[in-house]
């Protein structure tokens, strides 16, 4: 059995949970808790960045090929 994907990606979570975190502290700069999240969150774009780009190097030349044919 597959397992069961999230609502919402972890991406919006934590960036609604940075958020909420921002509003209610008056000083965010020394808060751990805050900067964990920061990571988390960049984590989360590095794993999407990095899928895209693999994908985008799997098509190779395919994608590559088709795009001078149209013009």
């Amino acid at each position: 059995m597959a397992k069961k994907r999230a609502a919402e990606p972890d991406e919006v979570k934590l960036k609604k949970k940075i958020a909420t975190k921002l509003t209610n502290h008056g000083k965010p700069e020394g808060d751990a808790a805050l900067r964990s999240l920061k990571k988390r969150l960049k984590r989360e774009q590095r794993k999407r960045r990095a899928l895209a780009q693999r994908k985008k190097r799997a098509a190779g030349s395919k994608g590559a090929a088709a795009a001078p044919a149209s013009a």
